[in-house]
């Protein structure tokens, strides 16, 4: 009897045991179903109100599935009044240069705060990530002052230094972290075979981090073509604007709202975003081992 109820009392927890996890899978699949949700709803919802035409859209109760799918609002924004392209071309080329510059400057200033040992370094460390924290309106009126005195303010190059005034800080934090994780030791050898310190940075600690590198300068591309209050402050000519402020300049007005036409352009915009979003996924793995694999 004894032994029969030990064996039980077993069977009874195991099962528990197997109750609970399938509970606990049950509400993980259900966190990561409202998590899709959230996530994917606010997409299809842009994708089929640029299937729609003007009526449709603007409809006081929306449809969820167009009624009569159209492409005449991409077909506008290759062929309409709009320079649809020159925005396109002006937030590629602004947020690709922002990224370079900011990674340029963040590498030495990051090898500096990881690996040199100098009065008020961790201060210093501190006062760029306190930078960081403030936010873009802070930043917004000295910029502005600055852009005017010097003549760059309604230009593509402004508003790249305002780009990377706001990214180079989180450049140079997230570029510190991969120099951390490579070996001091390679660096101490390359210094006995008579490297000097900008050649062990350029030619062996670069290298290293280059996935790492690649991370950050997306992470900052990202950052700056999301960014709506810079362009609205420092370009005022429309055909030097980028695509976050020519959505709202130009596809809304005091009576009526482009809904369709908005939403093909924001399909378009969106898609640069979830292809830097994927190389990010890839380029964050290697970037997070590269230091240890490479020092092995």
């Amino acid at each position: 009897m004894t032994a029969t109820a030990v064996t039980h009392g077993a069977s009874a927890a195991h099962g528990f045991v197997r109750q609970r996890r399938r509970i606990g899978r049950i509400v993980q699949y259900l966190c990561i179903a409202i998590g899709l949700v959230w996530t994917l709803v606010p997409i299809y919802w842009m994708l089929s109100t640029s299937l729609k035409n003007e009526l449709e859209a603007s409809l006081l109760h929306p449809t969820l599935i167009p009624r009569d799918p159209t492409l005449q609002n991409y077909v506008g924004l290759a062929g309409g009044s709009l320079p649809f392209l020159r925005f396109f071309v002006n937030s590629v080329g602004s947020c690709l240069l922002a990224a370079v510059v900011a990674v340029v400057i963040a590498i030495p200033a990051a090898y500096a705060l990881s690996r040199r040992r100098f009065r008020l370094a961790r201060e210093a460390g501190t006062m760029v990530l306190v930078v960081r924290m403030f936010p873009m309106v802070v930043l917004l009126a000295p910029l502005y002052l600055m852009l005017l005195n010097t003549g760059t303010l309604d230009t593509l190059f402004g508003l790249v230094v305002g780009y990377t005034t706001f990214g180079l800080p989180f450049a140079v934090w997230m570029i510190k972290g991969f120099i951390d994780a490579v070996p001091i030791e390679i660096e101490e050898a390359a210094r006995v075979d008579g490297y000097p310190r900008w050649q062990v940075l350029l030619r062996i600690v670069v290298p290293l981090i280059y996935p790492g590198l690649i991370t950050t300068g997306i992470f900052v591309l990202m950052e700056a073509w999301n960014n709506l209050i810079y362009p609205l402050t420092f370009i005022t000519s429309l055909e030097k604007q980028t695509l976050p402020a020519a959505l709202v300049l130009t596809f809304t007005g005091q009576f009526k709202t482009d809904w369709g036409g908005m939403m093909a352009a924001s399909t378009i915009t969106t898609l640069p975003l979830m292809i830097a979003f994927f190389a990010v996924q890839r380029s964050m793995v290697r970037g997070l081992t590269a230091g240890s694999v490479t020092g092995t």
